[in-house]
């Protein structure tokens, strides 16, 4: 069964999160802040997301597949879009349990790290990636610890299909996160970690999302003009569990 906390799906090891779309229906057209989004990242450096940057040489190639779509099945009727994330196994080895786009490394036969996002989206989610209505490419960022050069690829789901954990020792949970949960001013902090960084945060009920994947989010939302004033004064360690096995 999909569990649903605060407009929140959860597809579960067992369960599974299903459109609210019916199969052969016409496509859900793209909500108008995305467009505006677009237009936007024309007047926008790199450092906007990140001020880490891809080095001259070196890194290895990935992807990750931002993707908002219609509410699940099931969902309130207001709340209007939601992203989809995926929770890490909780036994990896490397950054257990936290919450965070799917992607993974490019793999040799992917035409493009379009083709990477989309990929590794569906072997993560089970999500038909022709489904998907690549909105953008954002600039590629660098990920120091791992030394992954990430591409973020924004993508509109415009014929959503169902949502599950496809391999329980990569993933732990996917979930359908609202929108509208994500810019609640109560719903933001700022994330302190040993290391001395600092950066934005979001509550996720029982989850915390922070790191690579939670700067990304607030850099998207805001330069799609969702974002609504939050006090980054409000600052909250990362859980002891997120920071087992190497960052």
């Amino acid at each position: 069964m999909t569990r649903v906390v605060s407009g929140i799906a959860h597809a579960g090891r067992s369960g599974s999160i299903d459109p609210s779309t019916q199969p052969g229906s016409a496509p859900v057209p793209r909500p108008a802040w995305l467009g505006e989004l677009t237009e936007r990242l024309e007047t926008v450096t790199p450092q906007w997301f990140s001020r880490f940057l891809p080095p001259d040489e070196g890194g290895r190639e990935s992807a990750v597949l931002i993707l908002f779509g219609p509410a699940p099945a099931g969902a309130q009727e207001d709340e209007g879009e939601h992203v989809v994330l995926i929770e890490r196994s909780h036994t990896m080895r490397t950054q257990p349990a936290q919450i965070a786009f799917p992607g993974g490394a490019r793999d040799p036969e992917d035409a493009d790290l379009v083709a990477t996002a989309l990929r590794e989206a569906e072997e993560e989610t089970g999500l038909d990636p022709t489904g998907v209505d690549v909105v953008a490419q954002l600039p590629s960022l660098f990920l120091p610890p791992s030394r992954f050069v990430v591409a973020p690829v924004l993508g509109w789901w415009a014929r959503p299909s169902a949502l599950a954990v496809r391999d329980p020792a990569e993933v732990h949970d996917v979930l359908s996160v609202p929108v509208s949960h994500l810019v609640q001013p109560s719903t933001r902090f700022s994330v302190t970690h040993p290391s001395g960084y600092v950066g934005p945060g979001f509550d996720l009920d029982d989850l915390f999302l922070w790191g690579f994947t939670a700067g990304l989010l607030s850099s998207v939302l805001e330069l799609g003009g969702l974002s609504r004033p939050w006090d980054a004064d409000v600052h909250r360690p990362v859980p002891e569990h997120h920071l087992g096995g190497r960052a």
